[in-house]
């Protein structure tokens, strides 16, 4: 299974926010740029996981973002099952419909080697993501953009 390019970022970002809880809060200019993500991909990922209660953005001075109480505690698995949003691995009703999907075993299949992979990452919080070794090496990030960004 393979996550969208959103969900990668939201996750990355949480754990940039989550290792910065006692720095100054960073902008999402900021966060952009130390992930090594534009910052209109990370500006949507931002509005998204404020709208989910995982993130706090402050604007103007003083301001930044951080991670909201209770983030830090959140399952990996129920966000990224959150941030996928339903649906199958395969598309079996789109606008081609599968000639086999009356009678087709593999949609089942799929189904369940997708609920296995987010069983896995259910017990992981995002604290867990940010352990060491991870969390050191993202506090050590820089937020400069590289050149040519």
């Amino acid at each position: 299974m393979r996550l969208t390019r959103f969900t990668d970022v939201s996750l990355r970002v949480l754990m940039r926010l989550a290792v910065m809880e006692n720095e100054e809060p960073p902008t999402t200019r900021e966060v952009a740029a130390a992930m090594r993500v534009p910052y209109s991909h990370a500006a949507k990922v931002v509005a998204r996981l404020q709208h989910l209660g995982l993130v706090e953005a402050r604007r103007g001075r003083g301001g930044g973002l951080a991670l909201a109480a209770g983030a830090r505690t959140a399952s990996v698995g129920g966000l990224v099952r959150e941030l996928e949003g339903p649906g199958d691995v395969v598309e079996c009703e789109g606008a081609t419909p599968c000639p086999l999907r009356s009678a087709c075993r593999l949609r089942g299949a799929l189904r369940d080697a997708a609920e296995a992979f987010y069983a896995a990452l259910d017990p992981l919080t995002v604290a867990d993501l940010v352990a060491s070794p991870t969390g050191p090496l993202l506090i050590g990030i820089s937020s400069a953009r590289p050149p040519g960004d």
